[in-house]
């Protein structure tokens, strides 16, 4: 009986120390988990697309074996960077039109624009970047020099911050857009009873609507040049803020034929259509994607002025911007997003917006809650507003590098004491102790690198200003790291599954050559991702 037992304990023994098989093994790194307790290991093991186990080197390798090892030697990784808010489809359709980002004149602008015209000879001229902020004038430009060059192919230009447009006379002639013309959030420029050709928010969808849509071919180009630009600086999941259902559906079609591999947490735009569509059909969820969201849109940018402000501008004593939609609709909106169990997600800049949109949200979530309502950029809030996002469990959705590019001009906006309330991220993430952080690309650059460098520096890529902007709404490093990755997560019920290096979750995870947790503030910038690895996979590799 006891030579039994004492086979029986060897045979246990030998099964309970033999190695298990993992389809990868990362080891000899500094892997930050990201976990409640924000701990590091130093290997980890994947097997069927998750995370199977984390530890030191010697109790992986001990425990696991694999084909696939790849020693990190004594680089640092972290979970799959996760954007939450940005324009991923909007992106890659920019990425094959004209490139407008950066420039400091109108009249670069254009001849950037006659350069891409003369290797894109047919259709619509279509562009996007242009900031008059970064000229000497900082005025809007006119159309004069577009009809000049372009008299017989129409032209649109979108503004850097998609909410406003400068069109050419063949485009506003094709449009029907007549000087006089008006309507419900938004703006048509005229000077001296002449059309200037710039359209504002809602007075862009006039020109746009008139504008080619894309082929089945470009799009699928579109969103695969896009996706390997985002594998490349260490993104593993965008949330694409604002598409239709033909396009998500599309977008589906392409991660089950395994050519779209990026997660993609989609929004739907506030149109009938897409309310109808998924209400019939209910949420979708799959491992690539996920849809249970609405987008709306409460007023315009900062930049462009069509962000609606309690009190008029300070540089623009007569203008208070203006919603895009009458509060009866926010309302409405708001109702049947909550009856029906959906998220709700909405674009507010202004103080003015921002309130709005806090009120109708209170209206209906009543108490604190778990449905994650969002308010996308909380750019201005006043200093008597900051309490209803804890109130009622509302959720700032922020994106740091708004803050460093608005930084120069922003206070000539809004003036000294209404800044107290602007990109005040420290003070968001107060009320609710987590907040999510995005880029808004392609409004600004798709580099998560870039949006922890604003969030925790607060300055721009050259250094400016010297001490930091509003350096009292900087987050802490670990901050900013949770809100690219696991508070991202959770702004979209997905903590569960991504967002961190735990057993149980998706095997998502970026390799730098540095540790954001202790580099000097100038090395942020100069880190290079060595490898972003999604689903246990290797999808870019230095």
């Amino acid at each position: 009986m006891k030579q039994i037992s004492l086979i029986l304990a060897l045979v246990i023994s030998f099964f309970s120390n033999a190695q298990q098989p993992a389809d990868l093994i990362l080891y000899n790194g500094t892997i930050y988990k990201v976990d409640d307790q924000f701990s590091t290991c130093t290997a980890v093991a994947i097997r069927n697309h998750k995370i199977i186990a984390t530890g030191s080197t010697n109790e992986i390798t001990s425990k696991y074996f694999s084909k696939n090892k790849l020693d990190l030697h004594g680089k640092f990784a972290y979970p799959g960077f996760i954007d939450a808010h940005a324009h991923f489809y909007r992106y890659g359709l920019g990425l094959q039109t004209a490139d407008l980002y950066g420039i400091h004149s109108w009249e670069e602008t254009v001849a950037r624009l006659q350069q891409f015209a003369s290797t894109h000879a047919e259709g619509w001229l279509l562009g996007r970047g242009w900031d008059q902020n970064l000229w000497t004038n900082k005025e809007f430009p006119d159309r004069a020099l577009l009809d000049q060059l372009f008299p017989e192919r129409p032209v649109v230009l979108t503004r850097v911050d998609g909410h406003a447009v400068i069109a050419n006379a063949k485009a506003l002639e094709l449009a029907g857009i007549k000087p006089g013309t008006t309507l419900t959030g938004g703006k048509i420029e005229e000077k001296n009873g002449k059309l200037t050709g710039v359209l504002i928010d809602n007075a862009t969808d006039l020109v746009y609507r008139y504008v080619p849509e894309p082929t089945i071919k470009q799009s699928a180009a579109s969103l695969l040049q896009g996706q390997e630009n985002c594998f490349a600086v260490g993104l593993t999941t965008v949330d694409d803020c604002g598409l239709d259902y033909p396009t998500v559906l599309f977008i589906d079609s392409l991660q089950k034929s395994g050519q779209l591999k990026m997660r993609i947490y989609a929004m739907l735009s506030d149109r009938t259509e897409n309310y109808n569509f998924l209400f019939k059909r209910g949420r979708i969820k799959t491992d690539h994607l996920n849809v249970r969201s609405f987008k709306v849109y409460a007023d315009g940018a900062l930049g462009s002025r069509g962000a609606c402000l309690l009190a008029p501008y300070s540089d623009k004593p007569e203008w208070s911007g203006f919603l895009l939609s009458s509060q009866k609709h926010f309302d409405s909106v708001a109702n049947i997003i909550y009856q029906h169990g959906f998220q709700m997600c909405t674009h507010a800049i202004g103080d003015s917006g921002n309130r709005t949109m806090l009120k109708i949200y209170a209206k209906y979530l009543k108490k604190q809650n778990d449905l994650r309502w969002r308010i996308e950029h909380a750019q201005v809030i006043n200093l008597q507003d900051f309490s209803l996002f804890r109130n009622y469990s509302i959720v700032p959705s922020v994106q740091p590098t708004h803050a460093t590019s608005d930084m120069k001009w922003a206070v000539d906006r809004l003036g000294k004491e209404r800044m107290k309330g602007a990109y005040a991220y420290k003070d968001l993430l107060d009320q609710n102790h987590w907040i999510p952080l995005g880029t808004d690309f392609p409004i600004e650059d798709i580099s998560p690198l870039k949006t922890f460098y604003a969030a925790v520096v607060r300055k721009d890529i050259t250094g400016y200003p010297e001490q930091g902007f509003q350096m009292e709404d900087a987050l802490s490093r670990k901050e900013a790291m949770r809100g690219m990755t696991i508070w991202a997560a959770k702004a979209n019920f997905e903590e569960n599954e991504k967002g961190s290096i735990e057993n149980g979750k998706f095997a998502d995870i970026v390799v730098l050559d540095q540790d954001l947790m202790t580099t000097n503030e100038k090395q942020i910038l100069q880190t290079k991702v060595i490898m972003t690895i999604l689903n246990g996979s290797i999808v870019y590799k230095k």
